[in-house]
């Protein structure tokens, strides 16, 4: 049925870093370079003295990919981690996310002396059409728990689409 399939909605890679300066750039370059993204600066939320961390600090970056950037990039990835994912990665809402170690993990991607080696995570967004209902402006609902994407239903649609083993 057209209305119970499930896509993609976006991926997010994410690399933290912890703190501002040269650190942070070789990272956002590194995301500009495998994603072929302009990243975005995140902001530090907390406070954490022992850290040096106080909110509104830069700490990381990130860019978010949608449609078929999103599933090719997820595809590298994927092939990266040996097509295999634990379960625990997986959340109840049907969303799922892992790690990279190196970045240079990634097919086609060669190492560059001047950035170092740094790792970054994945994070993959799961929808079925009409999710839109609790984003919108106007008329605002929740999603009825029969539309939800549950976690054995995200690791389905995951072992089809991509070939991946969940362990």
């Amino acid at each position: 049925m057209k209305m119970t399939e499930i896509s993609i909605e976006k991926v997010t890679i994410n690399m933290g870093v912890g703190q501002t300066g040269v650190e942070l750039d070789k990272a956002a370059s590194i995301l500009k370079t495998i994603t072929a993204a302009v990243p975005v600066r995140t902001l530090s939320k907390v406070k954490q003295p022992t850290w040096g961390l106080r909110p509104g600090l830069t700490i990381g970056a990130k860019v978010t990919l949608r449609k078929q950037k999103a599933i090719e990039f997820l595809k590298d990835a994927l092939f990266a981690k040996d097509n295999r994912i634990l379960g625990k990665n997986f959340d109840n809402h049907g969303n799922f996310g892992f790690g990279i170690r190196e970045y240079i993990d990634l097919p086609k991607t060669k190492y560059d002396p001047k950035l170092g080696i740094r790792g970054f995570d994945v994070l993959v967004a799961l929808k079925r059409p009409g999710f839109r209902i609790k984003r919108r402006k106007i008329n605002k609902k929740s999603i009825p728990r029969r539309h939800t994407i549950s976690k054995s239903e995200a690791i389905e649609f995951v072992k089809e689409k991509f070939g991946v083993a969940v362990e």
